[in-house]
């Protein structure tokens, strides 16, 4: 492995190390709001219902996550942003992957 590499991946893992320890704060956080949530589902024009199947989640849990009570964590955030930020390719590859 290239030695410039490797420096560059073992100061990444001390910082992710300190982060979870709370001795860091992370340089960037992506937060689901209950708002912004709710703004990527309309941006796909599905319902509630149908926003919840194509995610792999219950309808009670996106209604948790619009409704402040809960956020979505892992994948399901990862998923949102994917579906933020490209709609169409999401819906397009999570449709076929359904069919």
């Amino acid at each position: 492995m290239d030695p410039k590499l490797f420096a560059e991946l073992t100061k990444s893992i001390k910082q992710a190390g300190a982060i979870a320890r709370g001795e860091r704060k992370p340089s960037r956080r992506f937060e689901f709001t209950p708002s912004r949530i709710q703004a990527v589902r309309e941006k796909t024009e599905l319902s509630q219902a149908q926003f919840a199947r194509l995610l792999g989640v219950s309808i009670k849990t996106l209604q948790n996550w619009e409704q402040a009570r809960r956020a979505p964590t892992g994948p399901a955030k990862a998923l949102l942003r994917i579906m933020e930020k490209e709609p169409s390719a999401a819906l397009r590859a999570l449709r076929s992957e359904a069919a």
